[in-house]
């Protein structure tokens, strides 16, 4: 068993990106207990739980972490009202604590939003189904009784959001729902998993497997994606945590049988709130009975989501003229005054869902449980599952893990520790604290030169990191003052690149400040001055520059222009 620290580790290096290459050759020299693949919320929750165990844990993701389904969600951990519909009372009852769970371990990046359900003649829901169903989902999910559901007629429905569709409006329940940002939420699990001993690097892809003499899996062969270099990397045990390339790396392990993945697609706008004046939360039904969210954020308003079939490039999903039109028709239907076009979106995401194949199951009505496949060599997949339910999917996954070091000659490994152990920047005392503490972060961040409204912002975002931030004042506002760059923005790159494992623009434009898809004119303001200072100080050729600037144009153009088709 790894000598794991129950402390944060002292390694200023071990997530700087400009150490990256270090990290890199310092796991090719080591036999971990656990190397995960894949860097979303699933591996990094994986990581972190058996970090916390005392099992040294090793992660690499072929792109940046929280690149695939983990930064393109609905950004909700939600309690699972929609498997309500579907009589799937096991997974209300199970995201529903757990959300309650993440929420207290990370207040920054979780934030409590009431929920608005209106419901029509004719659709999905009616008052009495409803006020049974929201009931019910108190009661399954174990919901605070100050944010217990409570349902509204006509009149007051349309008090909390005027934009809504009169026409046939029967009334509406009321319900609380947790918004978070999944890229940050990810990347706080695996800063905290870091910061216990794990090691974890990005732009590795597992290229094959290596295997004892018994046909047991014991390393992978990897290509570092920055570099080119190949390596090796071993460990007692390996979890396929891929998201949709679980399926192509249980291909590689020649395992892939039985059930497999069955990939759908998801696609979400975005608004300027001028145009779209949202200022609440809205989940509704479309008529062809899907539910969509339309979400009020930083200054925008967010909605989606789409559920079709998806078989083209895993890494690099697009909208396509069919997606844009769906999701304009039902924002137009639900709100008809504002009358939305294509012109009106000032960005968008598409992401895919890993979910469990079921035969004959049109894609909105295939079950989003999570599952563990073990193949004849060893090798542990983890597949399907929701953002909400992460830390339980980890910790089911680790057990199993466990269960396989146990056989090896490994014990003593205790129970999982996750359900009460704060992700990094979630150390302020818990919910009740939060506010409170972000407060005064954001009095010391003004102290240090920030304006209020960035202090504010600031604080709200890094929560206990916002120290670490504050400790980068000084040289952010010189190294700003020099470059043309905000002192906000400069402080947020210096923390991202140092402390975040941030090794390129689009790592910090959409992953890291969620900028791309919610400011896009910061990123078209800043972007060629947050470039050239990366370029210095990770000493890019004139090739990886141009390629990088490439990769943001190119992510900049495909959030408003969609394709033909998949």
């Amino acid at each position: 068993m790894g000598n794991a620290s129950e402390k944060a580790r002292n390694d200023a290096t071990a997530f700087n990106a400009l150490y990256r290459a270090d990290v890199w050759e310092r796991m090719q020299g080591s036999t971990y207990d656990l190397l995960i693949i894949g860097g979303g919320i699933t591996g990094a929750g994986i990581a972190l739980d058996a970090q916390s165990r005392g099992l040294r844990a090793a992660l690499i993701d072929m792109q940046d972490f929280a690149a695939g389904t983990s930064s393109r969600s609905t950004k909700l951990v939600h309690g699972g009202l929609r498997y309500l519909k579907q009589l799937e009372i096991g997974v209300v009852a199970e995201v529903g604590k757990e959300r309650a769970i993440v929420y207290e371990n990370g207040p920054h990046v979780t934030t409590p939003e009431w929920m608005l359900l209106p419901f029509y003649a004719g659709g999905t829901f009616g008052r009495f189904s409803t006020s049974l169903g929201l009931r019910v989902y108190d009661f399954l999910a174990g919901v605070k009784r100050k944010e217990r559901r409570k349902m509204l007629s006509v009149d007051q429905t349309l008090a909390k959001e005027p934009l809504l569709k009169r026409e046939g409006m029967k009334g509406g329940g009321y319900y609380v729902e947790y918004r978070t940002d999944d890229a940050r939420l990810t990347i706080e699990v695996l800063k905290k998993a870091v910061e216990l001993g794990a090691d974890a690097v990005p732009y590795v892809t597992a290229e094959s497997f290596i295997y004892d003499g018994d046909g047991k899996v014991v390393g992978v062969r990897a290509h570092d994606n920055i570099s080119g270099s190949v390596g090796e990397l071993r460990a007692k045990t390996i979890i396929n945590a891929a998201g949709p390339w679980v399926d192509k790396l249980r291909e590689k392990d020649g395992s892939k049988k039985g059930k497999t993945l069955h990939l759908t697609k998801g696609v979400h706008l975005v608004f300027d709130q001028k145009r779209f004046p949202l200022t609440q939360a809205i989940y509704f039904d479309t008529p062809d009975g899907r539910m969509v969210f339309a979400i009020p954020r930083e200054g925008k308003t967010y909605i989606g989501t789409t559920d079709t079939n998806y078989k083209s490039d895993i890494a690099h999903p697009r909208m396509t003229s069919g997606d844009l039109r769906y999701i304009l028709n039902a924002a137009n239907d639900m709100f008809p005054a504002l009358g939305l076009g294509p012109e009106d979106v000032e960005s968008s995401w598409t992401g895919l869902r890993p979910l469990i194949h079921q035969e004959g199951k049109d894609p909105s009505e295939i079950s989003r449980r999570d599952e563990i496949f073990v193949s004849d060599s060893g090798l542990i997949s983890m597949a399907g599952g929701k953002l909400t339910g992460y830390r339980k999917m980890a910790e089911t996954a680790v057990d199993k893990a466990v269960g396989q070091l146990a056989e090896k000659g490994l014990s003593g490994i205790g129970a999982s520790r996750t359900k009460t152990l704060a992700m990094s920047g979630g150390e302020v005392g818990g919910s009740a604290s939060y506010e409170s503490y972000a407060a005064g972060m954001a009095k010391a961040a003004m102290e240090k030169g920030f304006a209020a409204d960035e202090a504010k912002r600031l604080a709200g975002r890094f929560g206990s990191n916002m120290e670490l931030v504050l400790k980068l004042a000084e040289e952010a506002k010189a190294e700003g003052a020099k470059r043309d760059i905000p002192m906000g923005v400069m402080a947020e790159l210096l923390y991202a690149i140092r402390y975040e494992m941030t090794v390129k623009p689009v790592d910090f434009w959409i992953r890291r400040t969620g900028n791309l898809l919610f400011d896009r004119a910061r990123v078209t303001r800043w972007k060629e001055a947050v470039h050239a200072y990366m370029a210095e100080v990770f000493g890019w050729s004139e090739e990886q520059a141009a390629a990088y600037t490439e990769q943001l144009e190119a992510e900049l153009d495909h959030a408003v222009v969609p394709v033909e088709a998949d």
